[in-house]
């Protein structure tokens, strides 16, 4: 059974673990850990749910707490948020939504966290070409009210092969194309959380049929699906 809430028991189960973040306690509270998981893991479908009747998803994934400590320094095991994310269907669709539960740090984020070199190139193309549309999209009210500014990764200087005097060099440099909306814990453990959540995800969608647009065409317009 679906889920539309977030409990404070599952945010104290993570504050706990937060404290304890070692294998002797994590195996002693598995099944109470795991009975949270579980909730969450309902609420991120009810999330999906909503989402699959504005967009088209092709899979939910919730991410393991199990933290991969091999080439870290911090060697503690487990991570102490849960998070998941949404994939959208296709080739022609671009981009996806990730959501992640934390006691004082949850958030939604959107957008291009590691766009591969053949798009993140393309991007940078038709940003050099024209950014008018894209800026357009970022600077509306309505949609900075929500998502606020472009955030990611940039160079420092001007990609190889674009002028580092472009008006939209500034744009250009960027390596990630995303947005980010925090959330205080008192809107998560809200009853309208849910809601906040699935507005937020409807309020990027001109940027993913913007950004889908530009990475399925070449510089033409002419689709290369």
């Amino acid at each position: 059974m679906n889920n539309s809430i977030i409990s404070k028991e599952a945010f104290d189960i993570l504050k706990v673990l937060a404290k304890n973040n070692n294998k002797e306690w994590f195996e002693k509270n598995k099944s109470v850990f795991k009975k949270h998981e579980s909730e969450v893991k309902s609420f991120f479908e009810s999330v999906k749910e909503r989402l699959s009747q504005h967009d088209d998803i092709e899979k939910m994934k919730m991410f393991r707490i199990y933290r991969d400590v091999r080439f870290s320094k911090d060697k503690t095991p487990y991570k102490t948020h849960f998070a998941g994310s949404f994939s959208r269907l296709g080739a022609h669709l671009r981009g996806g939504y990730y959501i992640h539960l934390q006691p004082g740090n949850s958030l939604l984020a959107t957008g291009f966290w590691a766009p591969n070199k053949e798009d993140l190139f393309r991007i940078r193309k038709e940003l050099e070409m024209d950014a008018s549309d894209f800026r357009k999209i970022i600077s509306d009210p309505d949609f900075k009210k929500i998502w606020g500014e472009l955030q990611g990764d940039a160079v420092k200087t001007a990609p190889k092969g674009f002028d580092k005097d472009h008006p939209d060099i500034g744009l250009i440099k960027n390596k990630q194309y995303v947005f980010v909306r925090n959330f205080t814990d008192q809107e998560v453990l809200s009853p309208n959380f849910i809601e906040d959540v699935d507005k937020s995800y409807r309020a990027i969608r001109p940027y993913f049929d913007l950004m889908s647009d530009i990475l399925t065409t070449n510089l033409n317009g002419e689709s290369m699906l």
